[in-house]
């Protein structure tokens, strides 16, 4: 062999490093060009989701491919309606955990303890994988809210059939109806986050579902996958960021000492996106809303300060993570129950994914480079 045949081989055998541009499935959910900054749902763009929708048109569109009737929005949201309540069998489980227990831990350890009290859980048909998304998308924001009522030493409530999902998930977390611009919030927050493509989590979702194992499992293995630091969590670190700054007058500063040590930036860049990230805008005017709203404007003009300022240090946009921060802060929602917040959202997005995974089946099974030992006796 050559020597350009020999380089053109190993070239050729070179493992993609966390398969960087390696297309890994044919999917009809989402397209992300993160060229552009598009995102889309189901054909979609993200803006007009956005402005016209509400959670419970996405997450129908995200299952079925289409967005619904009035009827079958009337059905759909009905249905979520009716799965809100935690079975007394899994409350009981939360409360027995240990108070201290992380909320992912915690969320990750109910979602695979609730498929004991799903009649469905080893059945998947299309059918009941559809039921079963439905099911769990609606009791995911349930299980958040009573873990964090229950670490925060108060009763779990019982959710309102007359709220909007995002309204009871608000409700749930702090105990009263939110005002229209919280219910908005949390509604934008749960349609941004819903899904972004073969993100790590979903992609561990479909790895699982393409052996044939059960639904709960693939969604049990994508909250462990966003559990991780690299994945979910970032908007956690820009409100920690925040705390430390504590004012507009020392942002700049921050932003220099954080640059002159080569310290990392939470909620600016994004593995995929080149340019600003559609969803971030969608959440920046609410923040502003919601800060008046407070009466503590201070979280919303210390981002918008640090914006400018990490802008014009390293040339590179705020992510949907970063103002996100403060609206869910301003929403009472403590900084280490984003990530689960996140999940209650995603959830759809996992659930369509295994769905149409299961769908067009084949196991997923990529190779490695063996890098070891070349072949060798055993040593007499």
């Amino acid at each position: 062999m050559s020597a350009d045949a020999a380089e053109k081989e190993t070239a050729d055998k070179m493992a993609a490093r966390g398969l960087k541009g390696v297309v890994a499935a044919d999917s009809k959910i989402c397209d992300v060009d993160g060229d552009i900054g598009k995102l889309i749902y189901r054909g979609y763009d993200i803006d007009d989701l956005a402005v016209n929708s509400t959670f419970e048109e996405v997450a129908y569109l995200l299952f079925q491919g289409e967005l619904p009737s009035k009827e079958q929005l009337a059905d759909f949201s009905a249905t979520l309606a009716k799965h809100r309540a935690i079975e007394p069998e899994l409350m009981a489980f939360l409360k027995g955990m240990p108070r201290n227990t992380p909320p992912m831990t915690a969320l990750r350890s109910a979602v695979s303890v609730s498929a004991h009290y799903d009649p469905l859980a080893e059945d998947s048909s299309p059918q009941a994988n559809f039921e079963k998304s439905i099911r769990m998308t609606a009791e995911m924001g349930s299980l958040v809210a009573a873990i964090r009522r229950i670490r925060d030493g108060q009763e779990p409530i019982q959710p309102k059939p007359e709220l909007s999902h995002a309204a009871n998930f608000m409700y749930m977390l702090n105990g009263k109806v939110p005002s229209a611009d919280a219910e908005k919030a949390m509604d934008l927050i749960l349609i941004l986050h819903a899904e972004h493509g073969l993100n790590a989590s979903t992609f561990a979702a479909r790895v699982i579902a393409a052996t044939l194992s059960d639904m709960h499992s693939a969604i049990t293995g994508a909250i462990g996958a966003l559990k991780g630091p690299l994945h979910g969590g970032a908007n956690t670190e820009v409100l920690k960021t925040l705390m430390e700054v504590g004012s507009v007058d020392r942002v700049a500063s921050y932003v220099e000492e954080t640059r002159a040590k080569k310290g990392k930036f939470m909620g600016f860049g994004h593995a995929v996106y080149k340019v600003e990230d559609p969803r971030a805008k969608h959440l920046k005017e609410l923040s502003r809303r919601l800060g008046i709203e407070t009466g503590e404007p201070k979280w919303y003009d210390m981002s918008i300060k640090m914006e400018e300022c990490v802008k014009a240090a390293i040339n590179k946009n705020c992510n949907v993570d970063f103002y996100s921060a403060s609206l869910q802060h301003y929403m009472g929602i403590p900084g280490d129950l984003f990530t689960a917040v996140f999940a209650a959202s995603r959830i759809v997005g996992w659930c369509a994914h295994v769905i149409e995974q299961i769908s067009d089946n084949k196991i997923i099974r990529p190779s490695s480079n063996y890098i070891g030992p070349a072949e060798r006796k055993y040593p007499a």
